[in-house]
């Protein structure tokens, strides 16, 4: 079942809905990360419709996600140019997820300009791209397209760079299906430890348009494992659209179990 259809069977309660997790979307015992955060995005944006775009989201993975959860939101605060809106996800286990999203409209006064997130000097390009394996990867893995975006290398780095698109994104709002896929990547020092068990802990994430938007669904997400000390990793995320303009960029917190 994809995100639409999934959207599509929710049944509404009190500051949100009740929806169901399918097993395709599972990332061993919990939903996927993306997949439970574009939940919660769903959420908050209906709590108005003349919400400004999104520009950051704060998202806490707090415990295992399956089954039937019930998604609520509740606004914090709404100024003249920004509104705050928290979201959580829970199901009879207890809350799974929390998120606080800012949403913020232009600043027409700002003369600051600055674009400094290149893509990889090194980036194999789209139409070149090896795809992956078909069955490799984690059960929501099937609902993605994906290609290998960096040469392979003798020497293994603390690096994933992968090239991604949705099967299904028909109807979502382009916030929503951004959210759901740039999770997506293994943690960034996979390639240094193997399959280990891992936990995304937290997840911010800064959207760098009020709008995105690529070329035939594609984006470039890339990992990249900057510290991993007993059991604990931090790394720097970051989406670019098939054109190569940096449309998100993040930091995330995982736990690393063996």
């Amino acid at each position: 079942m994809s995100l639409p259809a999934a959207l599509a069977a929710t049944r509404p309660i009190a500051g949100g809905f009740i929806a169901e997790i399918p097993e395709t979307w599972m990332q061993g015992r919990t939903s996927y990360g993306g997949f439970s955060s574009a939940l919660a995005l769903h959420a908050a944006q209906r709590l108005a419709d003349d919400l400004p775009p999104l520009r950051s989201a704060q998202v806490s993975f707090v415990g295992p996600l399956a089954g039937e959860v019930a998604v609520t939101a509740r606004l914090l605060r709404r100024g003249r140019n920004a509104s705050w809106i928290s979201a959580e996800v829970a199901s009879d286990a207890g809350v799974g997820l929390v998120a606080t999203f800012v949403f913020m409209g232009a600043v027409e006064q700002s003369a600051l300009h600055l674009h400094n997130v290149p893509a990889p000097h090194n980036l194999v390009p789209l139409a070149q791209a090896a795809p992956l394996p078909e069955r490799a990867g984690p059960s929501f893995a099937p609902h993605l397209e994906r290609r290998f975006a960096l040469p392979r290398t003798d020497t293994p780095e603390p690096e994933i760079c992968w090239w991604e698109r949705l099967r299904d994104s028909e109807g979502l709002d382009p916030m929503v299906a951004l959210l759901l896929i740039a999770d997506a990547l293994p943690p960034g020092v996979m390639p240094l430890t193997g399959s280990v068990p891992i936990s995304s802990m937290t997840w911010l994430i800064n959207l760098l348009t009020p709008l995105p938007q690529t070329d035939d669904g594609w984006w470039l997400l890339r990992a990249a494992g900057n510290y991993a000390e007993k059991g604990c990793s931090s790394q720097d995320m970051t989406v670019w659209n098939a054109r190569g303009e940096a449309v998100a960029v993040g930091m995330q917190s995982i736990a690393l179990f063996g």
